[in-house]
C-alpha cells in the first residue's frame, strides 16, 4: 500500500531549499582541545553545520559527573547518522543530540537515547534534559548524592531546579512532579497510561494516550502514536489501532521508538510498505515522481528518508549513509551531506 507524506523535521521529506555545492570526499574535523565540551561544540558548529545548544557544557559536565563516558561527537559507526553522540552509560547506551535534517529555524536539537533500531526521544532539548536529571538527582536522595551535579549550572541558576524543590512543592510523585514542572517526556507519559491500567481506569489511559499524540508536543516523531495504538489494541478497538498504526508510519520509522516490524504488525501490512520504499528509491521510481511535477530537491530528499527508514528496519545505517548524503547534496543540502558522512 502507497503512503505518502512525512513530517518535515525527521523527514528529509521537507520543502526543498536553493541548491549549494559540495566537495568531494568525508569531512574530516581538527579537534582544538582535548577537553570533550569543545570538540562537541566545535564539531556542532563546523560539521553538524548548526547553532550548538547554550548549555551543552553543562550537560556534558552532568554526564560525567554521573559516571558516563563522554564520547567523540564523531564517533557515528552504526548510529543512525543524524545522532551527535554525547556520552556512553556503564550499560553501553548512547545519548545523543538529533540533528534534523529540515528542521524549521529556531527547532531546538532534542537529547536522544541511540537504539539499533533509531532513537528514543529523552528530551526535547538540552535544558529540559538538565532539569529532568536534577529533579531526578535531588528526588533520590541517595547518601552518595552528587552535589556536583547542582554545581554544574551554578551561573545559570534562575533557568534551571534548585535543590530541594521538589520537597517544597509537596507533590508526592516524582512523574507528576516533572509533568508539571519540567515538561513532558515520552517515558513519562506512557507510565501514566499504564498506571491507569493498573487502577483499572481505561478512560483515563485512552485520555492520555490522545494527548500523547497531540501533534505540538512531540513534533517528528512517531513513538506517541505507536504508543496510542498498543492503548487502542489493548481496550479492544482493533480497527482504530490499525488506523493509529498506519498512521505512526507515515513519520519516520526510526522514531517509532521500537522495531518496524512490532508497529507492522498492528497497522496489519505485511512487507508491502517496506517494498513500495524499495520501489520509490529506484531510478524508475524517482523517474516517476519527476513526471508527476515534483522537484528534483524533493525527490532527493524524499529518497533521503526512505533510505533512512529502510535502514531502521534491521539497524544497517552504515550500509546506506553514503547515498543518504548525496541524497542530501542533491538537494541543496551539502552541510548535512558532510555531517551525514563524517566519521573519526
Amino acid at each position: 500500500m502507497k503512503v505518502g507524506g512525512g513530517v518535515v523535521y525527521g523527514g528529509p521529506r521537507g520543502t526543498a531549499l536553493p541548491t549549494l555545492l559540495l566537495g568531494h570526499g568525508r569531512a574530516r574535523l581538527r579537534c582544538y582541545s582535548s577537553s570533550p565540551t569543545p570538540d562537541h561544540i566545535t564539531f556542532i558548529k563546523d560539521v553538524a553545520a548548526t547553532q550548538p545548544p547554550q548549555h551543552l557544557c553543562h550537560l556534558l559536565r552532568m554526564l560525567k559527573t554521573k559516571g558516563e563516558s563522554i564520547l567523540s561527537p564523531g564517533a557515528k559507526q552504526g548510529l543512525i547518522p543524524l545522532a551527535i553522540p554525547l556520552s556512553k552509560n556503564s550499560s553501553g547506551t548512547v545519548t545523543a543530540l538529533l540533528r534534523w535534517p529540515t528542521a524549521p529555524p529556531g527547532m531546538e536539537m532534542p537529547v536522544v537515547e541511540v537504539r539499533k533500531h533509531g532513537v528514543w526521544l529523552l528530551a526535547k532539548n538540552v535544558d529540559q534534559f538538565i532539569n529532568r536529571l536534577l529533579v531526578e538527582e535531588d528526588a533520590n536522595k541517595s547518601p552518595e548524592m552528587k552535589n556536583e551535579l547542582f554545581q554544574a549550572p551554578a551561573d545559570d541558576g534562575e533557568k534551571f531546579y534548585r535543590k530541594g524543590d521538589y520537597a517544597k512543592s509537596q507533590i508526592s510523585n516524582l512523574d507528576v512532579y516533572l509533568l508539571r514542572k519540567v515538561g513532558l517526556f515520552p517515558d513519562i507519559l506512557e507510565r501514566k497510561v499504564m498506571r491507569h491500567f493498573e487502577e483499572g481506569d481505561h478512560v483515563s489511559a485512552m485520555v492520555t494516550g490522545e494527548f500523547y499524540t497531540k501533534k505540538e508536543h512531540f513534533p517528528g516523531f512517531a513513538r506517541p502514536f505507536v504508543f496510542n495504538a498498543e492503548v487502542l489494541l489493548r481496550v479492544g478497538r482493533n480497527l482504530e489501532a490499525k488506523d493509529a498504526a498506519r498512521g505512526a508510519l507515515k513519520s519516520p520509522w526510526w522514531t517509532l521508538g521500537c522495531k518496524y516490524q512490532e508497529v507492522a504488525e498492528i497497522a496489519q501490512w505485511e512487507d508491502e510498505q517496506i517494498e513500495y520504499f524499495k520501489e520509490k528509491v529506484t531510478e524508475e521510481g524517482k523517474r516517476e515522481d519527476l513526471k508527476k511535477g515534483k522537484a528534483p530537491a524533493q525527490v532527493a530528499l524524499d529518497e533521503a528518508a526512505f533510505l533512512l527508514d529502510l535502514s531502521s528496519v534491521e539497524g544497517t545505517w552504515d550500509d546506506s549513509v553514503d547515498r543518504i548524503a548525496e541524497c542530501y547534496k542533491e538537494a541543496g543540502l551539502p552541510d548535512v551531506a558532510r555531517f551525514v558522512l563524517y566519521r573519526d
